[in-house]
C-alpha cells in the first residue's frame, strides 16, 4: 500500500457539482493507495511533463494530475475531473515548473520556463488623455517573476478591467500581484515577500520538494495551492467547491496581522468581503495555539455571524476547542448580547450589586428581556410634558443607550448635568427633566417585571467584569462598528490591558446599527495601531463597481474619527454585470423574480447559494409566497441557519455576514429604500444618520453576492442606487 498526499489547485478544479463526490470518492481512495486498480493511474504518452498522470473518476471523467515525489512518498497534485479525452488531451500539454525568479510553482499548457535575466523591453509613455492605470515599467514587472508579455500589457493598460482580463490567462499569483499594485501596495514590499519566498525552499535540491515545501510555507503559492493534511480537509474542501473551499485563505497582507503582536488594542478596516473575519479566525487559533490555557473570545454582533465564525473556525482547525461559555480555556464563539447573557447568569445573585451600579437600585431578578413596547409604555403614562417631537420610542432608545447606560445615571440630578456629545436635540433643563421622568417610568416597568434590555444587560455586565476581573486573555471582535456603547464598555472589560488584548475589525460602510461612535470615549486606545485591507475576494470587480457607487453622497467615518473612504477597493474576482430592472407593477416584479431565479437554477448553480434578500420580514413573507406560486419553491429564512436544497429568501439585515453565488435585490423602490424616517423627523442629525444606515444596508445587500447580482423595483427605483442606463 502506498499512502499519498494530495495538494488541490484553485483555478482548474472542476465547479460541477454534480461530479463532487465522485471526485471525493476518487481522492478519499488515492490518499489511502495510489496503486488501487480501480484508479488507474497513468502516465501520458507524448506528455510534456513526465508527472503527469490521469486517473479514473468513472467511466465518463478523467481525473488530471502531476505525481511528485517527497522521499519515497507520492504526492499528488490534482488539478481537476474533465471528460475523458479533454482530459487526456490536458494532461498531455501541461506542464509543472517553478518560476526561477521568485520560486512559485505554476501550471502552463506548454510554454517555455521564464528565464531568470528577462531582456529589458522598451518603455514608451502614456499618449493624450490616457492615464495608466499601475504606474510601473514591464521591466519592473518582470523583475518580479512576471511573465513578459503580461507585464507590457499591465504596463500599458489604461483600464483596471484590461488590465484583470490580460492578466486572466496567467498563473493566479500574477494577478493577486498586480491586485495588490492596484491596492496600493508598494511594489518594493511585494519584491521582499516574493524573495523570502524563493528564499524559505532556496536550500531544497529538488524539484519536487521545493514545489511541495513551497505550497506549505509560502503565502504567494498558497493562492494557487492548498495542501491537504488529512481526509476530513479533503471532504471539507472538496464538498464546499469552489464556492467555499477557499475561505481560510490568508493573503499574505492578511498574514502579517494574524502573526504580528500589538502592545494594546489594534484595529482593522476593510471593506465588505477584504477578509477581516478570515484575518480573526486565524488569529484567535493563531492566539490559542501559543499557548492552550488561554481564553480567547470572538464575538460579533449578532448570534448569526457568531455562527458562521464558528463554523469558519471549525473548517480551518477541527482540532480548536470551541466553546460559548465565558471563561474557558479555548476559544469562545458567542454574540455579544448572548455573551452578556451567560455573564449575568454565572454572576448568579451577586449581580445584584451591579444591577445597582447601573440602573440605581439592587435587583437579581433579571431573567426577563424588557417588551419591545416598553418605551412607548413609558412614555404614555409618564411623558404627557414632553413635546410631542420627542414623544418617540427612538429618541429614547438612542438618549438611553448613548447617554444614560455609558454614564450609569441613577438621579435624575446627574442627567441635568451630563454632556450629551454627538446627540443632535439640544435639551434645557425642563425637557430634562421630563425626559427623565419617562427614564424613570421605564425602569420601575421592567424592575416589576424583572426585565432587562438587551443594552441595560451588557453595561451590567461590564460593571461586573470590572469588579470581579478580566474572563478572558484576549478579545477578537467583528463588525465592530455595530456595537454600542454598552457593548464596547463590555469588551473592554473582558480582557486586561497590555499586549494583544482587544483586536477590531470593522467597516463603516457597513454599520447598519446604531450610530457612528468613537472608540477611545471607551477605552480603546487604537491611535496608531491600525490598518485597512483593500482586496476584495468575495464580490465580483462588476458587482463592486455597483456597491461602491451606492456608498457615494454618504459622510463615512470610521472608529478612530477617520474619513473612510470607499475608493480604492479592488476585487480579486471577475463576473458578470450587474441586472438592474424595473417592473410596470409588484405583479410583474414578481414574475421576473420567479423567472430569474428558475434561469439560476437551470444553470446547475446550487439552491442554497442563491438568496433573495429584502427589506423587511412582511416583503419577505410576501416574496416568498408569491415564488411558491409561481412554481418557485423557496424558503423564508429568519433566525435558522440557511438550508441545503433550497433558494433562500430572507431580509438585508438577516444577510449580514453570509454570501451566496447568486443574489436577487428585490424590491428596492423609492417607497422602501430608503424606508420611511419618519420615526427620525426629530432630529435633522439622527435623520442623516438613518439614511446613512439605509445605504449601509443595500451595500451590505449587494456585496452578499459572489457571482451573479441583479437588482429589481416596481415604481420609482430607489435614489440610493446609481442611474440606470437605458
Amino acid at each position: 500500500m502506498a499512502e499519498s498526499t494530495v495538494i488541490l489547485t484553485k483555478r482548474g478544479r472542476n465547479a460541477d457539482p454534480s461530479i463532487r463526490k465522485l471526485e471525493m470518492a476518487f481522492l478519499d481512495k488515492l490518499t489511502a493507495d495510489d496503486a488501487l486498480p480501480g484508479l488507474h493511474i497513468e502516465p501520458i504518452n507524448n506528455s510534456a511533463d513526465p508527472r503527469a498522470r490521469t486517473g479514473r473518476v468513472n467511466d465518463n471523467f478523467r481525473a488530471v494530475l502531476f505525481r511528485l515525489d517527497q522521499n519515497g512518498s507520492p504526492v499528488y497534485i490534482y488539478y481537476g475531473a474533465y471528460p475523458h479525452d479533454e482530459g487526456t488531451a490536458l494532461a498531455q500539454r501541461m506542464t509543472l515548473t517553478i518560476n526561477p525568479l521568485n520560486g512559485i510553482p505554476e501550471i502552463r499548457e506548454t510554454e517555455p520556463r521564464l528565464s531568470a535575466t528577462p531582456e529589458p523591453r522598451r518603455e514608451t509613455k502614456p499618449t493624450g488623455d490616457q492615464v495608466r492605470v499601475l504606474g510601473h515599467t514591464s521591466n519592473e514587472l518582470t523583475a518580479l517573476g512576471i511573465d513578459p508579455d503580461l507585464a507590457e500589457a499591465a504596463a500599458e493598460a489604461t483600464t483596471e478591467d484590461g488590465l484583470l482580463d490580460a492578466a486572466a490567462q496567467h498563473p493566479e499569483w500574477q494577478g493577486m500581484v498586480l491586485l495588490d499594485l492596484l491596492t496600493g501596495i508598494p511594489l518594493e514590499e511585494i519584491a521582499e515577500r516574493l524573495k523570502a519566498g524563493a528564499e524559505a525552499t532556496a536550500d531544497e535540491e529538488d524539484e519536487d520538494t521545493r514545489i511541495i515545501e513551497a505550497v506549505r510555507r509560502s503565502p504567494d503559492t498558497q493562492a494557487t495551492f492548498t495542501y491537504i493534511e488529512n481526509n476530513d480537509e479533503l471532504r471539507q474542501a472538496i464538498e464546499a467547491g469552489d464556492f467555499g473551499a477557499w475561505r481560510i485563505w490568508l493573503h499574505p497582507a492578511q498574514r502579517r496581522l494574524v502573526a504580528a503582536d500589538y502592545k494594546g488594542p489594534y484595529r482593522l478596516a476593510g471593506g465588505a468581503g477584504t477578509g477581516k473575519t478570515v484575518v480573526l479566525v486565524h488569529r484567535a487559533r493563531r492566539l490559542w495555539r501559543a499557548d492552550e490555557s488561554r481564553r480567547v473570545l470572538l464575538t460579533t454582533f449578532t448570534t448569526n455571524l457568531a455562527d458562521g465564525i464558528a463554523e469558519q473556525l471549525s473548517l480551518l482547525d477541527p482540532g480548536v476547542p470551541i466553546t460559548d461559555q465565558p471563561g474557558q480555556p479555548g476559544i469562545c464563539v458567542v454574540g455579544i448580547d448572548a455573551l452578556a447573557a451567560r455573564v449575568l447568569k454565572q454572576a448568579g445573585a451577586a449581580i445584584a450589586e451591579d444591577v445597582a451600579t447601573v440602573l440605581g437600585q439592587a435587583r437579581a431578578e433579571i431573567a426577563r428581556r424588557t417588551s419591545q413596547q416598553a418605551w412607548r409604555d413609558a412614555i404614555d403614562s409618564a411623558g404627557s410634558e414632553l413635546p410631542d417631537e420627542l414623544r418617540r420610542p427612538e429618541f429614547f432608545a438612542a438618549e438611553y443607550g448613548a447617554v444614560i447606560l455609558p454614564n450609569r445615571l441613577t438621579e435624575e440630578r446627574a442627567y441635568l448635568r451630563v454632556r450629551r456629545p454627538g446627540r443632535g436635540v439640544r435639551l434645557g433643563k425642563l425637557q430634562r427633566q421630563a425626559v427623565w421622568r419617562v427614564v424613570s417610568a421605564y425602569r420601575m416597568n421592567a424592575r416589576m417585571d424583572g426585565a432587562l434590555d438587551f443594552v441595560e444587560a451588557a453595561m451590567i455586565a461590564a460593571a461586573h467584569v470590572e469588579r470581579t476581573g478580566p474572563l478572558f486573555d484576549h478579545v477578537l471582535v467583528d463588525e465592530a462598528q455595530d456595537l454600542g456603547p454598552a457593548h464596547l464598555m463590555l469588551v473592554r472589560a473582558l480582557a486586561a490591558e497590555g499586549p494583544n488584548d482587544v483586536f477590531l475589525a470593522e467597516d463603516a460602510h457597513q454599520r447598519i446599527y446604531g450610530a457612528r461612535l468613537v472608540l477611545s470615549h471607551y477605552g480603546l486606545q487604537v491611535r496608531g495601531r491600525s490598518s485597512r485591507l483593500k482586496l476584495n475576494y468575495r464580490t465580483t470587480a462588476q458587482n463592486l463597481r455597483l456597491a461602491q457607487q451606492i456608498l457615494e453622497g454618504g459622510d463615512w467615518v470610521d472608529g478612530d474619527e477617520g474619513v473612510e473612504e470607499h475608493g480604492g477597493y479592488r476585487s480579486a474576482r471577475r463576473g458578470p454585470e450587474p441586472e438592474l430592472a424595473e417592473s410596470a407593477s409588484l405583479t410583474a416584479e414578481l414574475d421576473r423574480a420567479a423567472e430569474v431565479v428558475k434561469a439560476w437554477l437551470a444553470e446547475d448553480a446550487k439552491p442554497e447559494t442563491i438568496a433573495i434578500l429584502v427589506r423587511d420580514q412582511q416583503v419577505r413573507d410576501r416574496v416568498a409566497t408569491a415564488l411558491g406560486e409561481r412554481g418557485v419553491k423557496v424558503r423564508a429564512v429568519e433566525r435558522e441557519r440557511v438550508p441545503a436544497g433550497t433558494p433562500v429568501v430572507m431580509t438585508m439585515h438577516r444577510a449580514k455576514g453570509t454570501e451566496f453565488s447568486r443574489v436577487l435585490l428585490f424590491g428596492i423602490s423609492e417607497a422602501s429604500i430608503p424606508k420611511a424616517q419618519r420615526a427620525y423627523e426629530f432630529d435633522p442629525e439622527a435623520h442623516a444618520e438613518a439614511i446613512l444606515r439605509e445605504r449601509a444596508l443595500l451595500y451590505v445587500a449587494a456585496t452578499r453576492a459572489r457571482d451573479a447580482l441583479a437588482v429589481s423595483w416596481s415604481g420609482q427605483a430607489s435614489s440610493l442606487l446609481p442611474q440606470p442606463s437605458h
